[in-house]
């Protein structure tokens, strides 16, 4: 392994070691963060339909989150039966039958790592990967002698980066 001897060696070393480890989980968030920039379209979507049995007599808000379907609105009524834009809901028996356009089960997993909250058995992961990556931000001012052209291009880089990301988010 390589020696550390000072703080140079020590970010450039762990910079360099994290970045092959966190490679994997890298392309896994890419590949996720992608699709949820798509997920109000129905990219790679497919259509699933559901056939069970609730609890009876649901108003339009619960039923809605009882099916989990966003915007969820009722367009008619005939009867015990509610039609809604994805299907119907019996609340005399509780039968609900409708459909949801959803990724596949592997990308649903992956898109859920964006989604992890404190609670979930995701958020260890999610707060390594954040940590690491504010790492890689400090360390990279490590990789090039603060005297050279590279660093002081690079210096200019960070400086654009950070005007533009600041720009974006307040516009």
């Amino acid at each position: 392994m390589d020696k550390i001897k000072d703080t140079r060696s020590f970010m450039r070393i762990t910079h360099r070691y994290l970045g092959y480890f966190l490679a994997g989980i890298m392309a896994v968030y890419a590949v996720s963060g992608v699709l949820l920039i798509y997920r109000d379209t129905d990219f790679l979507k497919k259509e699933k339909k559901y056939d069970k049995v609730i609890e009876k007599n649901l108003d339009e808000k619960a039923l809605g989150k009882e099916l989990r379907i966003k915007n969820f609105e009722i367009e008619k009524t005939e009867g015990t039966v509610l039609k809604f834009k994805q299907g119907t809901y019996d609340a005399a028996t509780g039968q609900a039958k409708y459909s949801k356009k959803e990724l596949p089960f592997v990308l649903d997993k992956m898109t859920k790592l964006h989604k992890a909250q404190s609670k979930d058995r995701l958020s260890p992961l999610n707060t390594f990967f954040g940590i690491s990556l504010f790492f890689f931000v400090i360390s990279s001012f490590w990789m090039f002698n603060p005297k050279t052209k590279a660093f002081k291009r690079g210096m200019i880089f960070t400086a654009v980066g950070l005007v533009v990301s600041i720009l974006l988010l307040l516009l």
